[in-house]
């Protein structure tokens, strides 16, 4: 796997475990496990404001208030803009307080002609929650772009385990 030298920071830097599954010129797939100290329902509660956890640095419009996400199949996780809105995901599969699962481009990769699935899975881990976050990417053009991406992502879950531990 070629890591540029900008993306090999970004890598190692990843606060949550993570695997890049696998990485090539035309596709990725990134997962990342982590125990939360609170039951499945409080981090779904919290998975489902991206507000509440994502990282402003990363929005549109540099603040993450502006993000929304409506819980239901077809719902969108839009974010308001000063001149408009983006819309990031759409929602294809949700079982509360067990998978939400969405496809759309985050990031760089909205403007790409690629193919995104993100899913999030929730499992009872003792008295927390295990959260396995799985995020795969078909299109042309995607070289060494698999290990900034699962940077960017591995910060975010950290920050909704944060959230949701509070």
């Amino acid at each position: 796997m070629r890591l540029s030298l900008l993306a090999l920071p970004l890598f190692l830097a990843t606060p949550a475990p993570a695997e890049i599954v696998r990485a090539s010129d035309t596709s990725f797939a990134t997962q990342h496990k982590l125990t939360i100290a609170a039951p499945p329902a409080k981090v779904w509660q919290t998975l489902i404001q991206p507000a509440r956890w994502w990282d402003g640095a990363h929005t549109y419009s540099g603040d993450a208030a502006n993000l929304s996400l409506d819980a239901r199949p077809g719902g969108c996780w839009c974010e308001k803009t000063a001149s408009g809105g983006v819309e990031h995901m759409r929602i294809v599969y949700l079982a509360a307080n067990e998978t939400l699962r969405m496809t759309g481009g985050l990031g760089p990769l909205q403007a790409m002609p690629v193919t995104t699935v993100l899913t999030v899975t929730l499992k009872p881990a003792g008295t927390g929650t295990e959260l396995i976050a799985s995020y795969a990417v078909a299109g042309p053009g995607l070289g060494g772009i698999a290990a900034p991406v699962d940077g960017v992502l591995g910060g975010q879950w950290t920050r909704l385990k944060a959230a949701a531990e509070r």
